[in-house]
């Protein structure tokens, strides 16, 4: 089994900043893109920003030049540094991970786990 497990969200007057991490565990070989989505009620899940393993990354239009995707390989993390926040940047962000991993017998299999959310919530 692999888990991702988030934290770092909460409430924030409108231009600061939060930082999210989400750190995946478990019998992991290996793990390929990393990205960060937020939901907000009554609406689709979108990406806001990922990374592979090699560094290369994609922001979503609405976040660019305030996001930074980041992650340290070592410890199976990825970090969403959030600068001059909006009150629409309020939702639920999850994380999600392409993970490689060992099942039960020395099989490997491919998941792509959700975190379990954190709220970001940004008032003005």
């Amino acid at each position: 089994q692999v888990q991702l497990v988030e934290s770092g969200g909460g409430l924030v007057q409108a231009g600061g900043s939060l930082r999210l991490s989400c750190a995946a565990s478990g019998s992991i070989l290996s793990i390929d893109t990393m990205g960060w989505y937020r939901q907000i009620p009554g609406q689709q899940r979108e990406l806001v920003a990922d990374i592979t393993n090699g560094g290369r990354t994609t922001y979503a239009d609405s976040v660019k030049g305030r996001f930074t995707i980041s992650r340290d390989n070592a410890k199976n993390t990825v970090y969403l540094q959030m600068n001059s926040l909006k009150p629409e940047d309020t939702a639920v962000y999850y994380c999600n991970a392409n993970v490689l991993w060992i099942w039960g017998g020395g099989t490997s299999r491919i998941s792509s786990p959700w975190g379990q959310g954190t709220q970001v919530t940004v008032s003005s």
